[in-house]
Parts: C-alpha cells; structure tokens; sequence
C-alpha cells in the first residue's frame, strides 16, 4: 500500500525543516541496526538498505565489461552491499564521452551476463546505471558533433552540439529502453536511468542547456517532457522483471539552472506517471559545478597532468581555479534538500551524498529514506557494510581527497589511501 506524504511540522508535504544530524556516538551496541534489514525494490527484494551508487569506474575497454571490472564490483558484493551499480554506461555509441567506455551493442551482452553472475554468486543484486552524455560527448570519440536539447558550445570537443531534431528524440527514447531490455535479459536487478549531472537528459531539465522553443522547452513542465518519455519506455520494455529508478537531480548548483523548487516538481510528475519504483537523489552540473555533487578537496594537480593536451594542461594551470569551485565537504551534504523531497513524495528514496558513519545511515532510514546509496566510502572500504555490521567500523576511513577520480583516467578508479594504509 502506498505511503502517504510526509508531513512537515507545518502540516504541509514539501518544505520539511531539517533537523541536526546525530552526534557520531549516537548508534550504540545495543541499538537495532535498520540498514542490514531487507528492502522491497519495486520486483527485487535487496538482502539489506545500503547500495553501492554509480560511480564511473574507468575500467572498460573497447566498450567492453572486463575481468578486472567485474573484480572490483565483486569486491563490493562480497563486502556486504546489498546492491552494487555498474556506471556510466551509455546507451548509445554516440553518448560517449571515453574512448573505452562501456555502451549497449551486442558484443557488450556476454560480458554484461558475466558480471550479473558474478554479483549474484556473492550475494547482492546487480545494477546497471544508463545514460547518455548529450552535448558533453566527445566528438573524436563518437566521430562527429554531439547532440543535445539545444545548440549548444561544448568545451570539451570545442565544438557546437547539434540539436536534436522529433526523429533524433524518437531514436533516443528507443536506446534507452532497448538498453534496458537487453540488460535485464543479461541477468541485471536493477536499472538505473541517469537524469542527473549534467548528461542528456538532465540537459533537458536545465533551463542553461536547454533553450528549446517547442513542447520540450520553456517551463519546468516542457523540459520535464522528453526525460518522462524516456522514462516510461524504459518501464514498459522492463515489463516489471527489474527495478526501475531514476538518478534525480534535485538541483543543478548553479545560477541559471534547474532549482530546488523545480526538482520537486519533476520528481512529483515522475511519481504520478508511475513509472519508477525509486529515486536517488543527487545534484550539480558536469560543467558548471562538478564539485557540487562530490564535495570535498580539489585534486587540482592530478587534474592537469591528466590533459591529454599541453594546450589543455596550460589552461587548466590558468583558469581551473577560476571555474571549478570547490565545496567543502560535509557528512549527507544533500539530505536537507533531499527531506524536501522526501516530504513531497510517497515514492521509496535513495539518500546520496557523502555518507560515510553508520549514524548517519540509521538518522536517514529513521527519517523516512528507504536507502542509503554510497559511492567514496566504499571506495576506500570495499567491506565497510559487513564490518558495521561486526562492530569493526562505524564510519569509511574516507579523507575526501577525491584523487579517486584523477585515478579514473590512469589505471581506473581507486582510493590512493588503501595500498599505503595498514587494515584496521
């Protein structure tokens, strides 16, 4: 039966005030733990509340799952998430912005299979995290000019998008639910559309991005339009024999784009068509503010010494202090506008956003989120689920260096801090 709205101290669904999160200490021995109880996602039943969110990997080659891929997600099911997300794979070759990256086409499907199974063996359920890049692709990579809601200037091919004409949405809307057919027939629980960050169809939420002038542009309810189109198709070619849940951002993080007040609109709409089972909450804009959805230290250093270019590396040395603003980082930093979401909906929620302490995790599910996704914590503490869980740890030995990402793009995604740190 669905739950009713929360309810804020006024009485009114939407505008929850956020209380202080608990002191570190708050969780006792003796306490109850909810996050290792189980949870009904839509079909898939998940063995407990914690999930490994999307977060790209870098570890595909030639669009192809890899062992040493599938390696470090089996990592993170032996260490006792209940879910863990396969990310940023794009549904198209021309979504691309990584030459490896990993995009729906036939040869991908055998790989695909293998990495369910191999989640399965250990336990957890396997999700699968779909997109595509829109105008932030890169054109030497998809072998021509991206596409996007509008015509758009993209610093990253040095180029202008093309905007995408009734037949190119047509096409679209067809490669996310193809995709999503074809990884629920590899074995895949879960299917995670990405409306966030600055990709395609976050691009359509983006007043910044999207400049159209028909049906699909304007208000808050014509750029909504083809984002719910896509996520319906994907539903109807699921058929109910996965979970189905969208990447939500609830803000953009930067002036002139989507706000608060609009993601609560667009995450209402997205409930009434009944079209997800969930949503993750997220925010910021690739371009605009990347560090919006991370928070944390600038790995400022590694970031230039990753341009392929010298052109690029000089003018990340000049201008990159300019135009990437840091953030500093703080424990769950989206949960006060996430609580305004979760007064305004019924639908279950995903807390995201710099969860590191069991506390905090047990503050989020008391307060009405139904699961608390992770992305750097796990990182760095692959086994952190099952040693909360021992009484080993009560938070990710996670220092917010981000120098993760910088690791992407050289040998793949890992924590600089777990080959030099002793265990626990």
């Amino acid at each position: 039966m669905p739950r009713a709205p929360y309810q804020t101290a006024r009485g009114a669904a939407g505008s929850a005030p956020a209380a202080a999160l608990l002191p570190p200490s708050a969780v006792s021995d003796a306490t109850p733990l909810r996050a290792f109880t189980p949870f009904q996602l839509g079909p898939v039943r998940l063995p407990n509340r914690l999930v490994k969110c999307g977060t790209n990997e870098g570890l595909s080659r030639g669009g192809l799952v890899t062992d040493a891929l599938i390696d470090w997600h089996r990592e993170m099911a032996a260490g006792g998430v209940g879910m863990t997300t396969l990310a940023y794979c794009s549904v198209s070759a021309d979504g691309r912005t990584f030459r490896h990256q990993l995009w729906m086409h036939d040869a991908a499907m055998p790989g695909l299979a293998r990495f369910a199974d191999a989640i399965h063996a250990e336990g957890a359920r396997a999700a699968i995290q779909l997109g595509h890049a829109g105008w932030f692709a890169t054109p030497g990579v998809i072998g021509g000019a991206p596409i996007g809601p509008s015509r758009t200037f993209s610093p990253r091919g040095v180029c202008f998008s093309r905007a995408a004409s009734a037949a190119d949405l047509d096409r679209l809307e067809r490669d996310f639910a193809d995709a999503a057919r074809r990884v629920v027939e590899a074995g895949f629980d879960g299917v995670e559309i990405h409306l966030g960050h600055g990709y395609l169809l976050a691009q359509f939420l983006c007043p910044y991005n999207n400049k159209r002038r028909d049906e699909y542009g304007g208000s808050i309810e014509n750029r909504a339009r083809f984002p719910r189109r896509v996520l319906r198709a994907v539903r109807e070619a699921v058929a109910g024999r996965a979970a189905v849940w969208a990447k939500l951002n609830m803000e953009d993080g930067f002036a002139g784009g989507m706000t608060l007040a609009e993601g609560v609109d667009v995450a209402r709409w997205i409930e009434a068509d009944g079209s997800v089972d969930a949503l993750q909450l997220t925010g910021g804009h690739t371009t605009r503010s990347p560090f919006f959805l991370m928070r944390g230290d600038l790995p400022l250093a590694g970031m230039i010494e990753n341009e392929k270019s010298a052109v690029g590396r000089l003018g990340m040395r000049v201008f990159a202090k300019m135009l990437i603003r840091p953030y500093p980082f703080s424990e769950a930093f989206f949960r006060e506008s996430a609580l305004r979401l979760r007064a305004a909906l019924r639908l279950p929620l995903m807390l995201l956003g710099g969860v590191n302490r069991l506390d905090t995790i047990e503050q989020a599910l008391a307060e009405g989120f139904d699961l608390v996704a992770m992305g750097r914590a796990l990182i760095r503490d692959p086994d952190l689920p099952l040693r909360m869980q021992r009484g080993e740890l009560t938070a990710s030995r996670c220092n917010h260096c981000n120098e993760c990402v910088v690791e992407m793009e050289r040998t793949g995604t890992r924590c600089v801090l777990r080959a030099s740190a002793p265990p626990a």
